[in-house]
């Protein structure tokens, strides 16, 4: 039988303690035990309905938690302040000086720049490689690697991760694979597929408004209490602890997440289409000419699309940035950073979420200057909106008409 996200989650029940349909949310932070028992053990290991204090977890965090967990089909889950403390929690977790990481080089910049900037501070080092180049990927891993992290689809450029392929190398080399899955919730499983760890900015997709910082690791029951241990888990430790009430406030919108996905990746599909016809480079894995289409054709669940994502190629950065002030201006969405919103946000990449990667490192990947990310909106009339974006293309030069198609003889 196909595994189906949305049920799982929509099986989920978390209720309020007096019969609300929503939990209720949990406003304390300390809790208080019936006895100098209990508490010794709550400082030892989690106790089932037992709460210590709420920077570990409250029953708040607690449902959200489950709830995401049951999602991506793991054992547990963790949430957090920001998808960043979720990455870092998770890293350095499984990392200690003389450490090494394997990544796929086209990872979100923050991303990048922890593994690139920050983490050799502390003695631990990150070898970018292409996940596509094999190889490359196996000769990286070495007795001294720690992990093996990707993202489901990679930030800019949609490139397709694949899991069962890297989780195989993961496990020849006895390193856990770590996958971002903030592209793809509900679209992909990285889980069932053979990650070791999943992880997501909530703040994105899976909240959908734009008004809170969250993120979240899913787990094994061991690796989420490893997280949370009192005197080494660094999620514990370092204290990136999510508010209760927005946590409740990310667990509502749960609910509606399979709905919006459906929406986010049948418009974003539909310009894609759109602009690869009229001769703009379109990176979106929903296209057929997409190099990993088949890829993530074969690995998605089925339902949801191909994701709420693309980036298209405008040819300098003149254009770009002309193009992103003429869309706002016409109300297309907003030249803003972030992403999973339902209006649609619209960014240049290289001057922005992907601007701590070295311009010489972006070429290698194929970043260019041109290069727009959109992250499309929830428009009832795509139809529409596409005829407004191509009155702003026309603005710069690029003729938005379709060429007529040759009928047979």
């Amino acid at each position: 039988m196909t595994f189906d996200p949305a049920k799982q989650l929509q099986d989920f029940l978390a209720l309020g303690e007096f019969g609300g349909v929503n939990p209720s949310i949990s406003d304390s932070s300390t809790y208080i035990f019936k006895n100098a028992e209990m508490m010794e053990q709550a400082f030892e290991r989690e106790v089932e309905g037992c709460y210590l204090y709420s920077r570990l977890r409250s029953p708040t965090n607690k449902a959200l938690s489950d709830a995401l967990a049951c999602m991506e089909d793991g054992e547990a889950g963790q949430v957090m302040a920001s998808g960043m403390a979720a990455i870092s929690a998770t890293l350095l977790s499984l990392c200690s000086a003389g450490d090494e990481i394997v990544s796929s080089r086209t990872v979100y910049g923050g991303t990048y720049a922890l593994m690139k900037n920050f983490l050799p501070r502390f003695g631990v080092r990150t070898h970018f490689v292409d996940l596509k180049d094999q190889g490359a990927v196996q000769a990286a891993i070495s007795p001294k690697t720690r992990l093996l992290y990707c993202e489901t689809m990679s930030n800019p450029l949609l490139e397709i991760a694949d899991i069962p392929d890297l989780s195989r190398m993961a496990k020849d080399g006895e390193v856990p694979l770590i996958v971002d899955n903030t592209f793809g919730p509900l679209i992909f499983s990285p889980m069932r597929l053979g990650a070791d760890a999943v992880i997501h900015s909530l703040t994105k997709f899976i909240n959908g408004t734009s008004d809170c910082v969250a993120g979240c690791v899913v787990s094994t029951e061991d690796f989420i209490a490893r997280l949370n241990d009192s005197n080494h888990g660094s999620t514990m430790l370092l204290g990136s602890t999510l508010d209760s009430l927005r946590a409740a406030s990310i667990l509502k919108n749960l609910n509606t997440l399979h709905i919006r996905m459906a929406k986010h990746g049948e418009n974003a599909l539909y310009l894609a289409q759109k602009l690869r016809n009229i001769g703009l480079p379109v990176h979106y894995p929903g296209l057929e000419s997409h190099p990993h289409h088949d890829l993530a054709t074969r690995l998605l669940n089925p339902g949801f699309g191909y994701g709420g994502m693309l980036a298209v190629d405008v040819g300098d950065k003149v254009r770009a940035g002309r193009l992103l002030a003429l869309l706002q201006e016409a109300k297309v969405g907003y030249l803003a950073v972030s992403l999973g919103y339902f209006k649609t946000l619209f960014s240049a990449p290289g001057q922005s979420t992907s601007s701590e990667i070295p311009v010489d490192e972006q070429e290698s990947m194929g970043l260019s200057e041109g290069l727009i990310r959109m992250s499309v909106g929830l428009d009832n009339d795509i139809r529409n909106t596409w005829e407004v974006i191509c009155t702003c293309l026309a603005e710069i030069g690029v003729t938005a008409v379709e060429p007529v198609p040759t009928l047979s003889p």
